[in-house]
């Protein structure tokens, strides 16, 4: 059993992240450490994996 705030999973989440997660997560914080990203110059699956990452971010920063 994995828990982790409001998820849990019976499994090990390891298998859930690809290699193209992990490339957004670090050109992710690689954007926001050299001044943000211009929405025109993502697609649509990367803006939303932006987007949940930032909301995830944010929350995580909140509960400190």
């Amino acid at each position: 059993m994995w828990a982790r705030k409001q998820v849990a999973l019976t499994t090990c989440p390891k298998p859930y992240i690809t290699a193209q997660s992990t490339a957004w997560v670090e050109e992710f914080f690689v954007r926001r450490r050299l001044g943000g990203v211009r929405v025109e110059e993502l697609g649509a699956r990367e803006a939303e994996a932006f987007l949940i990452l930032d909301e995830e971010l944010a929350r995580e920063k909140a509960d400190g």
